[in-house]
């Protein structure tokens, strides 16, 4: 069911941009010992959806667990062609066990795309994307779409350790260059992510910073972006309940020209600039 105009003004040129809808399955599959990897035939608004942007899952139940509220989802990926859409999920509570029950064949409601996305600038020629657990599900679609703009990428990408590690492939399939830090090695620390950044200013790889899923890693990047004046977006995690802004329970603070404001992540977001995110 399509979310539908209201009835003043004309509407035959109208067309949905948000979806609810039962979409069909078609693989949902462990890409790791914590991640699966959801795919599903949808229609073509839900096909449309931006990288950053979200979705609100319903969950299926268990003989022994009923999920109430529906789950927000990050896109992993959408194809317009195909009529497809992506999600990439870690297995952790309530809602993503019965997610993961899901198979081939079977009906997932759906709800998106929701929230706003990932910008890019024509001007820019090099973006860096940060990412860590969560997040590199969420920085994930920014492989294609810089790939499609013309616009070269390197991905930092953050794990506790090596075989935690997901949109590696992703990235490097769309000509990325994929840096892969991690806790086992002791390596993913901000001090060292901050040189690798460093590295990456200094022989001009670096005109704008994107990133996901680490509040220390992001204020290394909002230390950077201050020192070198680079523009840079965040996509901020934060449980929801409606996500179309009506319950206001996913409200943070941002400091916009030094005044601390209160906005919704899933109505005004979830992608943010990066200097007026609070940690």
């Amino acid at each position: 069911m399509a979310v539908q105009p209201n009835d003043s003004g004309p509407s035959a040129s109208w067309q949905p941009s948000v979806v609810a809808e039962l979409a069909e399955v078609v693989g949902n599959t462990a890409v790791n010992a914590e991640y699966r990897h959801l795919v599903a035939n949808c229609g073509a608004e839900a096909a449309q959806a931006r990288p950053g942007q979200f979705f609100q899952l319903l969950c299926p139940h268990s003989s022994t667990e009923q999920p109430f509220l529906r789950r927000p989802m990050s896109v992993y990926g959408a194809d317009a062609q195909k009529r497809q859409v992506e999600f990439l999920y870690k297995v952790t509570g309530a809602g993503t066990r019965g997610l993961a029950m899901l198979e081939p064949g079977d009906a997932l409601d759906l709800m998106g795309p929701l929230g706003t996305g990932f910008r890019l600038d024509p001007a820019w020629r090099h973006i860096v994307a940060v990412g860590r657990g969560a997040g590199l599900a969420t920085l994930a679609p920014l492989a294609k779409a810089a790939h499609q703009a013309g616009v070269r990428a390197t991905a930092v990408l953050s794990a506790r350790r090596p075989g935690l590690v997901v949109s590696d492939e992703l990235f490097r399939s769309y000509g990325a260059d994929v840096i892969v830090v991690t806790d086992s090695e002791s390596t993913s620390g901000p001090a060292n992510v901050e040189r690798i950044l460093r590295r990456l200013i200094a022989d001009g790889r670096c005109d704008a910073f994107f990133t996901c899923g680490s509040s220390r890693l992001a204020q290394v990047q909002q230390k950077l972006a201050r020192e070198f004046d680079l523009p840079g977006q965040v996509a901020m995690e934060q449980q929801m309940a409606c996500g179309i802004g009506l319950c206001f329970c996913c409200v943070r603070d941002f400091n916009v020209g030094g005044e601390i404001v209160h906005r919704r992540v899933c109505w005004d977001g979830p992608v943010f600039d990066l200097m007026e995110a609070l940690p």
